[in-house]
């Protein structure tokens, strides 16, 4: 069962690692202007190599444990400026901006996991 948590680690991972890459090349710069991020151009990409380098870090296993801090580092801002579904009057942009502020709520609580428990057992952290 030693394989279950790297199964978890990789499925975990892969939205911060794609997303990163995404970001790290300016994708959704404009719409986190529209949202009011002030320097939108810098801090989506700052935000991408946040969510880049701590998504490979719990990808890997290796330093897991500050990888999923970089990720929460990551998640707080981003869910807090982007998906202020409280502010949205029409229902269904705010229905769908308040299931992306829980998703990213959730994804915060999967990283406090790997930052109390590390990466588990096949992982370059437990490497023996």
């Amino acid at each position: 069962m030693k394989i279950v948590p790297l199964l978890g680690r990789i499925l975990f991972a892969l939205i911060f690692v794609m997303s990163g890459i995404n970001h790290v090349g300016g994708a959704g710069a404009d719409y986190a202007a529209a949202s009011g991020v002030p320097a939108a151009n810098i801090m989506v990409r700052l935000a991408g190599l946040l969510a880049l380098v701590g998504g490979l870090s719990i990808l890997l296993g290796y330093k897991a444990r500050i990888g999923a801090w970089l990720v929460v580092i990551f998640l707080i801002p981003v869910t807090l400026a982007m998906h202020k579904f409280w502010g949205i009057s029409d229902q269904m942009a705010a229905q769908m901006q308040m299931a992306m502020f829980m998703k990213n709520v959730a994804l915060i609580g999967g990283a406090l996991f790997i930052a109390y428990f590390g990466a588990g057992p096949l992982s370059i952290d437990n490497k023996s």
